[in-house]
């Protein structure tokens, strides 16, 4: 169906951005490259999209202070930092500390989840650079729940200040309770489906569907069908969120 009708919805507190009203766009310094941006500021404290890369399709470094988590959706790319040189297929990741010089080249059509946010320092504590593959992943039972797995792509250390995890959930599997916590979200869909309880609010998500919830947003999931869903799961993390209150 075209013209009015969308399952997007956003909210004070909370948003769900779905393929059907994705707007593309050029990105500055990435020749071959097409961009759909679903989180960004004004709404959010951060930003996620999605790249589609042509063949030989080229990325370049963030912005000044900012640092980038990638994740190849589909196709491959190739990473090359000033010493080091990646090769990443469907499902790999890299974690770009802000000001690392680094570019992106697609092998083939490629696309690329980019999560994006301003890095907030921590004294004695200094971010690295991460390469990894999601299927290289330890899984973890959340809560001893063997139907609701959950990856962890990024190491809890102190240099970093944001945590990307895979959660996967069998058929009429949930989150153990309806969620409400300090941290920003974002999550990105890349399987099966789901009811998603956002606020007051119910959603059914499935591939492509994009989610943010503010701070203190009560959210809460359980997969529906005959298949396991799963999504990419982004929050800030690791710094003292009432920094000021001793001023």
């Amino acid at each position: 169906m075209t013209g009015p009708y969308t399952r997007s919805s956003v909210r004070l507190d909370h948003a769900v951005v779905a393929p059907d009203g994705h707007v593309t766009g050029p990105v500055p310094g990435w020749p071959g490259v097409a961009r759909v941006t679903l989180i960004a500021p004004p709404l959010a404290g951060f930003a996620m999209s999605v790249a589609t890369m042509a063949d030989g399709g080229r990325g370049g470094t963030a912005p000044p202070g900012v640092a980038r988590f990638a994740y190849v959706l589909g196709g491959a790319v190739r990473l090359d930092t000033e010493d080091s040189v990646h090769h990443l297929g469907r499902q790999g990741y890299a974690y770009l500390p802000a000001g690392t010089e680094h570019e992106f080249t697609a092998s083939g059509v490629a696309r690329l989840c980019l999560i994006e946010k301003v890095y907030v320092a921590q004294d004695g504590a200094e971010p690295r650079m991460v390469v990894g593959d999601r299927a290289d992943v330890p899984v973890e039972h959340m809560e001893g729940d063997a139907n609701v797995h959950v990856q962890r792509l990024l190491p809890q250390d102190p240099g970093l200040d944001m945590a990307v995890d895979s959660l996967s959930f069998a058929p009429g599997a949930s989150l153990p309770r309806t969620e409400t916590h300090v941290m920003e979200h974002g999550l990105l869909m890349l399987e099966g489906s789901l009811v998603h309880r956002l606020g007051d609010a119910w959603y059914p998500v499935t591939e492509g569907d994009a989610i943010w919830t503010a701070p203190f947003c009560q959210e809460w999931c359980c997969c529906y069908g005959t298949g396991w869903a799963s999504y990419l799961s982004y929050r800030d993390w690791n710094r003292d969120p009432q920094p000021d209150l001793g001023g």
